[in-house]
């Protein structure tokens, strides 16, 4: 059986057409982006309203959480913007002024280690939340028989366990580095 080389020609052009696949993934974080505005705006308005009857430790905490809420965001644009430019269509945007800085050299491989990073931040800053709130565990109630994810979390094994799920996002984020470099150093040889 004999195939035309417009038929070969029209199986690859499927295949790459298929990356628009994904525009309706990144659209559907765009829409993430702005739940975590409007969260983001709520934490703040709570935290204004409130300010005479917190304390240092709970402003603090809040502050944390809307640290958290801003790195989430970034790593949402991160994904959006270097994940779009790299797997989908560049964006075009040459010469603009607010332009990334990293966007220029943007890769599978980038993206990865920007993204580890992101991550690694995002969990600091949710063990430092927990750090803070640590001294109030001999005061909160028992867990019931149903143990629930707060419940869990503000346990001495929670903790704990948290330690441990951190160290192995700064050990993955190590290993995806070194592999990396590895990898481009063979590449260019």
């Amino acid at each position: 059986m004999q195939h035309s080389s417009k038929s070969l020609n029209f199986i690859p052009r499927l295949i790459f057409a298929t990356r628009w696949l994904q525009l309706p993934l990144y659209l559907g974080l765009i829409v993430a982006q702005v739940v975590y505005v409007i969260l983001f705006g709520k934490e703040l308005w709570h935290l204004i309203l409130h300010i005479n009857d917190l304390k240092e430790a709970d402003v603090m905490l809040m502050v944390l959480g809307l640290i958290d809420v801003v790195m989430i965001s970034n790593l949402l644009v991160m994904v959006i913007v270097g994940g779009y430019e790299t797997f989908v269509s560049r964006l075009g945007l040459d010469n603009h002024p607010d332009q990334p800085e990293w966007l220029s050299h943007v890769n599978a491989s980038v993206l990865k280690v920007k993204l580890a990073m992101a991550i690694i931040g995002i969990s600091s800053i949710h063990l430092l939340k927990t750090f803070i709130s640590a001294s109030q565990i001999d005061r909160l109630p028992a867990c019931t028989t149903e143990v629930t994810v707060s419940c869990t979390l503000n346990t001495s094994e929670g903790i704990m366990w948290q330690v441990i799920i951190h160290t192995l996002f700064v050990l993955s984020a190590i290993g995806i580095a070194w592999t990396d470099k590895l990898m481009s150093h063979a590449y260019h040889k």
